[in-house]
């Protein structure tokens, strides 16, 4: 189901909008709801990071265990790489 809305759009960004839709291929409607799902979908991941973030400063806070983010860059690297590699620990804070 979809449903109208009317957007306001200042005169210049309506023509920035027109030319850069055109270039791509699409219309100035499509463009704008592509736009406005890419900004939605960012907003709400960004909750998402943001929500997560929270979540992992209470839980050090709770068990006061962290792993040193140099120890988990090297590992990750040397899996990358294909060479063998120990996890790193947590330690307490």
């Amino acid at each position: 189901m979809t449903a109208t809305t009317t957007l306001k759009l200042p005169d210049e960004l309506k023509a920035r909008i027109a030319a850069v839709a055109q270039q791509s291929g699409k219309s100035a409607h499509a463009f704008m709801v592509e736009a406005l799902e890419l900004q939605t979908e960012l907003a709400e991941r960004r909750t998402a990071f943001v929500a997560d973030a929270l979540l992992a400063r209470e839980e050090v806070a709770r068990y006061g265990l962290v792993v040193d983010a140099d120890e988990v860059f090297d590992y990750l690297k040397a899996r990358a790489e294909g060479k063998p590699a120990r996890k790193p620990d947590p330690s307490s804070i």
